[in-house]
């Protein structure tokens, strides 16, 4: 089957250098920017296509890889065109196969495909796509053979429901782009405490990878410590009072989500006083 991408961003150049990199067959690249979509196929070493019409007719699946608000005008361009017996798929973490509005109508297949990984860069990230785990929903008579093309380019996949699709997104957020403006708090305060500006990374790198790693392999609570865990009343209270603003504020809001941790943990501790203290403290 060949595989042609709408989009020829970050997450298109990577699954398209993956798919060539395990000898797939690519057809190649349209998009609105002429440069992006020759860049994209020069990378894959596929081709570069001036009209979406043309992708379309060389292409047995197209991935629609541009940006989630354009996903439904691609759409709305591709549903017009002879693509009984294609499958159209997009990569929204956020957005299900409901957006291929009327697509029974055009007897072709539509599906999402997501990968739970941060597509940083257009044309390193392809390397980091088989540690990924990539979600799949759609079609349900024809989901069996997406997972065939990603499990014949050895990707991982697991099936979720199109009506959870925006919880999911949300978990990812909370465990990729929020975690970046956590660790940025983190600096920030550590600026404030005098830290040189070279220094910020390295001094936090053993707390926060050590900590993701213990995560992954033990689970959270296995992970827990801190002032929290230890039911240390007096710890948190200075905390509190130091930290100000918006960092004060993710302080108490993330402290209240690890005491639940740490009564799971420990239900024979009383931390009643702790929880109090979060519920109630307003500086």
């Amino acid at each position: 089957m060949k595989v042609g991408f709408a989009g020829a961003g970050k997450v298109g150049c990577s699954l398209g250098r993956h798919f060539n990199e395990t000898r797939h067959i690519l057809s190649g690249y349209y998009s609105r920017t002429k440069s992006s979509a020759q860049g994209a196929a020069e990378f894959t070493k596929s081709t570069y296509f001036q009209d979406l019409d043309t992708l379309v007719e060389n292409s047995d699946i197209v991935f629609i890889t541009v940006p989630d608000d354009a996903i439904s005008g691609i759409w709305e361009q591709i549903k017009h065109m002879p693509i009984s017996g294609k499958m159209i798929c997009h990569c929204s973490g956020s957005l299900s196969s409901e957006i291929f509005k009327d697509i029974e109508e055009t007897g072709a297949y539509g599906f999402s495909v997501h990968p739970l990984l941060a597509v940083s860069d257009r044309y390193t990230s392809y390397r980091e796509l088989p540690n990924a785990l990539f979600t799949i929903e759609g079609n349900e008579k024809y989901l069996s053979k997406i997972e065939g093309l990603l499990s014949s380019v050895n990707l991982r996949t697991v099936r979720i429901n199109a009506d959870v699709k925006p919880r999911y997104h949300g978990a990812a957020v909370l465990c990729s782009n929020l975690v970046v403006a956590l660790v940025k708090a983190a600096q920030d305060e550590l600026r404030m405490c005098g830290f040189p500006e070279e220094s910020l990374s390295s001094a936090i790198a053993p707390l926060l990878l050590g900590n993701a790693k213990k995560v992954i392999l033990a689970g959270a609570e296995a992970a827990l410590t801190g002032p929290i865990e230890r039911n240390d009343f007096g710890t948190v209270q200075k905390h509190l009072q130091t930290f100000s603003g918006l960092d004060r504020d993710i302080y108490r809001t993330l402290s209240k989500k690890t005491l639940e941790i740490a009564c799971t943990r420990h239900p024979e501790q009383d931390y009643k006083a702790l929880e109090q203290l979060l519920a109630d403290y307003s500086g």
